[in-house]
């Protein structure tokens, strides 16, 4: 053999068993689902959409699925079925079939009938089929199914524990063949109750004749739908849609046993879903795609039942969430605000709370503050009266010369008033004299034991509408005799009118007071000199007032214009240094402002600004 040919033998025989080696391309399944009615009934929609989404989603190879819908309950003569028999069987002839799905009873039993021609020796799988409704039938080999279990007793029974008064049971029903069918076994379970219920059948008869009578069915009445494809009159109709006229009409509560009349009318039941079936079909039909033989009977039954209820006919009929079975699934329930704002109310609770936190917070603090401003102003009421103590102590002597002076006057008077009075013929009019100087010997001293009361007099903070002008005249007048002892002339230049502004009187008498007492010690070293105090008010742009006091003492050093007020800076050797620290505090607490500059013409000035009083 040449070397060529050999090369060309070996590369040949590579390409066969990389060939042979390689995986077959995947091959289209093809699947006919076979439907007892039309596809638009909601039911089946549901079914086949679940159905279809498990074939097409778990199969390793593509699937292509053919639909077929009977529609036997509107076309269900035998020659009708023998031609879609006869349809069905040219329509595929040429299509290699792999799984033919019957849904539901009727479907199955067409299959079982025309199965062998039309898919001739294609495996058979079916779902929505009760057990009764195979009765003794023995299924061919190829053929398996997912049984429903159809139950109407336990809807019943759930119907009598929510109305225990029932008396009365109206069952509505088709006359279709699967109305029909249905209905039997209904009947069936429904038999041990008629010793205790009366049993209505509403099903030879027209719909509107059906829903008029529903309309007057008396109280202590429950009415159990079952499916209704044609009524009496052989008419056809959709089950959903009749449920829903039902519901709609009736005078009582309905119940049913199909998950897809929920939401239609019905307060609910035991309730058995179309769409389960199919998933469970569809698991069925892969794995008899793939070629393994199901393990297990050739039938398996799938419990699908849900006890279900529709929020709004418990509503409409009085049923209580508490009176239902444990384990209840409640749909169509009006959401509660907490359950669709759940995230807004819970932002909201949070800008409360914060606010309501902050506004504890800002109340407490503002309490903390009014307690502690009422107890500064107390401390500073004390502090103030025993300053005035002291100063009455510095006044002390004054005070009593200026006692002394009225109240001897009043003794002279009155041992003449005596003497007068012991003489043979006493001189009337000389006495009446003298009681005149007595009486105002004794309102001298009256007035002045009554300014040292008011000065000394211990009160708390009493805010009221107060004349500057005559507040400055009144301390000028009680110094006057200390002024007098100091030789130092005192000055009031008050200005026209009344000067109103809103304190109290006694701190403020304290504050002149201790301003025109300052301004005489200053002048206390001073041998020569102008020994004068002149105390001036005056009205300042409208909206306060102002108090100045001016003596004529050597002034105050620049650096310590404003060191003055603070507590304990005195420059007196035996003064605490508390009397202008006292005034500011009193000032500032009247919402006023005090300072001190220096005279160009020598001396201190003390200016006090207050606010005027707001008119009534």
């Amino acid at each position: 053999m040449r070397p060529c040919t050999a090369l060309q033998v070996l590369c040949t025989s590579l390409v066969v068993w990389a060939a042979g080696a390689l995986p077959a391309s995947s091959a289209t399944r093809h699947v006919v689902l076979i439907y007892d009615e039309r596809l638009d009934l909601p039911g089946l929609a549901a079914l086949d959409a679940d159905l279809t989404s498990t074939l097409t989603s778990n199969s390793s190879d593509p699937i292509e699925v053919y639909r077929e819908a009977l529609d036997l309950s509107r076309f269900g003569s035998n020659t009708y079925r023998a031609l879609v028999r006869d349809f069905l069987r040219s329509k595929y002839e040429n299509k290699k079939i792999d799984v033919a799905i019957a849904i539901l009873g009727p479907a199955l039993d067409f299959l079982l009938s025309n199965g062998d021609t039309i898919f001739p020796g294609t495996p058979i799988v079916f779902c929505g089929v009760d057990r009764n409704e195979l009765g003794d039938r023995s299924l061919p080999p190829h053929v398996r199914g997912i049984l429903v279990k159809r139950e109407f007793a336990p809807t019943l029974e759930i119907a009598l524990t929510l109305h225990p008064q029932t008396k009365r049971v109206a069952v509505v029903a088709g006359s279709s063949d699967f109305d029909t069918r249905l209905l039997d076994q209904a009947r069936n379970e429904f038999r041990v109750y008629e010793n205790r219920l009366a049993f209505t059948y509403l099903t030879a008869l027209p719909l509107q004749r059906i829903i008029a009578e529903l309309s007057q069915e008396p109280p202590e009445t429950i009415v159990l739908f079952t499916t209704f494809f044609q009524d009496g009159t052989g008419e056809a109709f959709v089950t959903h849609d009749v449920a829903q006229r039902v519901s709609a009409a009736a005078s009582a509560p309905v119940y049913g046993f199909i998950d897809q009349y929920l939401g239609r009318g019905i307060v609910g039941g035991s309730l058995y879903s179309f769409s389960a079936h199919g998933t469970e079909a569809a698991k069925l039909a892969l794995r008899v795609l793939a070629g393994a033989e199901p393990s297990g009977p050739p039938m398996s039954e799938v419990q699908a039942n849900k006890v279900v209820f529709d929020w709004r006919q418990m509503q409409r009929w009085g049923i209580s969430e508490s009176s239902l079975p444990s384990g209840s699934e409640i749909r169509f329930r009006d959401p509660t605000a907490w359950e669709q704002y759940r995230w807004q109310i819970l932002a909201a609770t949070a800008v409360l709370l914060l606010q309501a936190a902050m506004i504890t917070g800002l109340l407490y603090e503002h309490r903390r503050r009014r307690n502690a401003e009422i107890e500064a102003r107390q401390r500073m009421s004390e502090l103030a009266h025993l300053n005035r103590h002291a100063t009455a102590g510095e006044l002390s002597a004054s005070i009593a010369h200026e006692l002394n002076q009225p109240l001897g006057a009043i003794l002279n008077n009155a041992e003449t008033g005596v003497v007068i009075l012991n003489s043979p013929s006493p001189n009337l009019d000389e006495i009446k004299i003298i009681l005149d100087e007595i009486r105002r010997d004794d309102h001298r001293a009256t007035e002045v034991i009554r300014r040292l009361r008011r000065l000394l007099k211990k009160t708390a903070f009493d805010m009221q509408d107060v004349d500057l002008n005559e507040t400055v005249s009144e301390v000028l007048k009680f110094l006057s005799m200390q002024a007098a002892e100091r030789n130092v002339t005192l000055n009031c230049r008050p200005a026209q009118g009344m000067l109103r502004v809103s304190g109290d009187r006694v701190q403020l008498q304290q504050v002149i007071l201790n301003l025109v007492m300052n301004g005489m010690e200053s002048m206390a070293g001073a041998a020569n000199g102008r020994r004068e105090v002149i105390s001036s008010t005056s009205l300042s742009d409208g909206a306060s007032v102002n108090i100045s006091i001016a003596d004529f003492g050597p002034g105050i050093p620049s650096d310590k214009l404003t060191q003055v007020f603070e507590p304990f800076f005195t420059t007196k050797d035996d003064g605490m240094g508390m009397g202008l620290s006292i005034a500011r505090t009193i000032v500032e607490a009247h919402g006023g402002r005090i300072w001190a500059e220096n005279h160009t013409a020598g001396g201190a000035v003390f200016h006090v600004s207050l606010p005027l009083a707001k008119p009534h």
